[in-house]
């Protein structure tokens, strides 16, 4: 298996992961959570009992880090495409099954663990490990590192004034162009070409997630406007639900 060297010079500092050889930029995905649940057909543990809810107070919650292609894979003619539908599932085959009876639970710090409990509700569907598997693993990213940074980045996400504009609208419609409008207030100034908005449902018009371009040198510096970079625009429409629960 393919392992990418890892820079371990010195520890990393909080909110910057030690950096992965040949990978340029991350995309930082959180959830709406209330948007995601009401998408679903057939909603997950984590949308079903209300106790795994608490982290949606605090306004997104996480979703993934995610490396962009890496050099070495694309050395061995892997396409940006290929490493976003299957990451390390390229080196080592999702397995058949459950995910969770495949994969044992991460070992993360206690302390680190249930800041990720409230973080990422999806962790009782082995979400956590699932990203890792598929994001991480064959980057030979410690796991710790990974969602410690994840967990700043969220946090830094959350008491921005971006966040306070879509939780001041949960349970109502807001135009699209106002949300990375928003972000653009909070960040900086052209800044929401790196913002991907992502709705689902009837017309793209609930909205389910946002996700954030990041150079991987300036994780550090978030939200610094210098260290984002363009994303792909998404495809919500010009008017957008956010959703709220029970709303």
């Amino acid at each position: 298996m393919l392992l990418l060297a890892l820079v371990l010079a010195a520890p990393a500092a909080r909110g910057e992961p030690p950096a992965v050889a040949g990978v340029d930029r991350y995309t930082l995905a959180l959830t709406w959570h209330p948007g995601f649940c009401a998408s679903r057909s057939r909603p997950p543990r984590e949308c079903r009992e209300p106790a795994l809810r608490r982290g949606t107070a605090d306004g997104f919650v996480l979703h993934g880090l995610w490396a962009a292609l890496p050099d070495g894979f694309r050395a061995r003619g892997v396409s940006r495409r290929d490493w976003r539908r299957k990451g390390c599932f390229l080196e080592t085959p999702r397995p058949d099954g459950g995910f969770c009876r495949a994969h044992p639970p991460l070992a993360l710090p206690e302390t680190l663990g249930r800041r990720l409990d409230r973080a990422m509700p999806g962790r009782a569907s082995c979400l956590d490990r699932y990203q890792y598997a598929k994001h991480a693993a064959c980057l030979a990213l410690p796991a710790p590192a990974l969602f410690e940074t994840a967990l700043t980045l969220l946090e830094r996400v959350n008491a921005s004034a971006f966040a306070d504009f879509v939780v001041l609208h949960r349970g109502g419609e807001v135009a699209r162009n106002a949300l990375i409008g928003a972000f653009e207030a909070a960040f900086g100034p052209g800044t929401g070409r790196s913002l991907r908005l992502v709705c689902r449902g009837r017309g793209n018009r609930l909205l389910t997630e946002v996700r954030i371009g990041l150079a991987a040198e300036a994780l550090a510096r978030f939200p610094a406007a210098d260290g984002l970079v363009r994303l792909e625009r998404g495809r919500c429409a010009a008017r957008v639900r956010i959703a709220d629960f029970g709303g």
